[in-house]
Formats: structure tokens, C-alpha cells, sequence
């Protein structure tokens, strides 16, 4: 397996180069970017701007490892309102261009929610109608995936939908396509369950795989910790990964640095490297 860190684990303030050059210096071999409002990739993105970034990778030495987005959140595909729908699509469409451009073949997908609880006023919608509004989703938005070779990935993620690895199964299994897959989060399963029963289940529908730890007992998004300081259980998920076959990029997705480091911030960087070390030696 491949060691690599999300952008949203850095410091906001830093440049690009600054975190790729920390990731480096750390000891990741890849970087995680995403598209989001405020970049480096934004929905208006030029083409020689995304060339700039994967060339600023190069000289990094870091590999691109992934494609994120936090837009989904705020332009949820499932939506009632059709211009938010609109707005959906035209992230995934910027997503599977911009991966494509920068040679990364998966993209992470949230096709829907049925509700959020971190989210305040946020849109509640029936599961029944989330389901098939996602299912369009997905199924209108392949045949750009499948011409320009990036997977769309769907995260599990605290959107109350596809509660379950079986149902996440069936979901990505409906439309029979390689470039559907899982973008596959430990810690984001470990609420409600276990992600070792989630990896033996998916097997090979998980296309990247997310790390962050997480403690039950707070039961809120403020249970994100550290990794090796929550209840995963590293040695049963590191080898149920390796019984399904996985040996392709795990991303650490780690809460910001501030205001939970208040000083010296790139420290999270460092101290995530050398937890995964530990995790992959398991």
C-alpha cells in the first residue's frame, strides 16, 4: 500500500508548495488534492492552471493520489432544488476533467444525503427518493468517467445513506462499470461500525481508502483523533486489506492542525507519517 495525506490536513494558510514540500519532507509519497471555493482547484480552474499544479507536484516528488471535494455538502445531487442539482453536477463534470488532466484516475463522490446533523438547517430528504436521485447521479455522470478513464468513487460518509457495506455494495454494483467504485473511510465507520467487516464485503470495489481514528464514547464529529489513539482496530483493518487484495493508495484524512495544534501545526504532518509507518507494519 501507498502512503498519502489529504490537503485538509494542513494548515489553511500554507501554499500548495508548502504542504507538498512538507508531505515530502514527512515521508508521504502522495498528496490528495480536492476541488472546493477557495483552491487551489476551483470550479473555475483554467486548464494551464491545473498543468501549473501538476507540475508543481513533479517537482515535489509527490505523486497526485486522489481527487476530493467538500462541495457536496453545500451541492448536495440528491437535492430538491434543482439548481443545487445543477450545481452537483457541474462539480463532478470539473472533478473527473481536472483528474483527468492531472493523470489521476479516481475521484471521491458523495451522490447524495439524506440529512446531516454537523450541518446546521441542513436539507432532509427521504432515503427512497436520495437513492434514486443518486442513482441518476451517478449513472448520468459515467460516460464522461469511462471516456476520459477516472473511476467516481462514493465515500462513506455521515450523510445518512448507505449505512452498510451491503447496501453500499448494491449501490455501486447497480451499475455494473469498472469506474464505479469505493472510496472506502475508516474512521468514518466506526459510529456505527466496523471497518474490517466493511473492507472483507466491498473487497475489490474499494478503489482508495481514507484513514483517521475515532472514539465511540464521544460519539460526535468532535471524536476525530490522532491516528493509533481511537478504537480502530489497526491490525484486523491492515489485514483485511491485505486479504482483499488492496495495495493501492491510503490517504490520511486528518482533522486541521489548528486550532486542535495551537503551536507548531506541521507537527499533525509528521506525526501522521509515522502512525501509518506503524499501521502498515501491523
Amino acid at each position: 500500500m501507498k502512503k498519502s495525506i489529504s490537503i485538509w490536513s494542513f494548515y489553511g494558510d500554507w501554499s500548495l508548495k508548502e504542504k507538498m514540500k512538507l508531505a515530502k519532507d514527512a515521508g508521504f509519497e502522495g498528496i490528495e488534492l480536492d476541488v472546493s471555493g477557495d483552491g487551489p482547484i476551483t470550479l473555475e480552474s483554467s486548464d494551464a492552471e491545473i498543468d501549473q499544479i501538476g507540475e508543481l507536484a513533479a517537482e515535489s516528488g509527490l505523486t497526485l493520489s486522489g481527487l476530493a471535494t467538500g462541495m457536496y455538502w453545500e451541492f448536495n445531487p440528491a437535492s430538491d432544488n434543482a439548481e443545487t442539482r445543477a450545481n452537483a453536477k457541474q462539480v463532478v463534470e470539473k472533478q473527473i476533467r481536472v483528474a483527468s488532466r492531472l493523470g489521476i484516475d479516481a475521484v471521491l463522490v458523495v451522490p447524495g444525503s439524506v440529512g446531516a446533523d454537523f450541518i446546521p438547517g441542513c436539507e432532509e430528504l427521504s432515503y427512497d427518493l436520495v437513492w434514486d436521485r443518486a442513482t441518476a447521479f451517478i449513472g448520468n455522470s459515467l460516460p464522461l468517467a469511462k471516456e476520459l478513464g477516472v473511476s467516481m468513487c462514493i465515500e462513506n460518509v455521515w450523510n445518512k445513506f448507505l449505512l452498510s457495506p451491503r447496501e453500499m455494495g448494491q449501490f455501486i454494483d447497480q451499475f455494473n462499470d469498472e469506474r464505479v467504485g469505493s472510496y472506502f473511510d475508516v474512521g468514518n465507520v466506526l459510529a456505527t461500525g466496523y471497518p474490517e467487516h466493511w473492507i472483507s464485503i466491498l473487497g475489490d470495489r474499494i478503489r482508495r481508502v481514507h484513514v483517521k481514528d475515532y472514539r465511540r464514547a464521544v460519539g460526535s464529529v468532535d471524536g476525530f483523533v490522532d491516528l493509533l489513539s481511537g478504537d480502530v482496530n489497526w491490525p484486523v483493518v491492515v489485514q483485511s486489506l491485505k486479504a482483499s487484495g488492496y495495495d493501492g493508495w491510503v490517504a490520511a484524512e486528518m482533522i486541521p492542525p489548528v486550532p486542535f495544534y495551537k503551536h507548531a501545526p506541521e507537527t499533525l504532518i509528521h506525526n501522521t507519517s509515522r502512525a501509518m509507518d506503524s499501521i502498515f507494519a501491523l
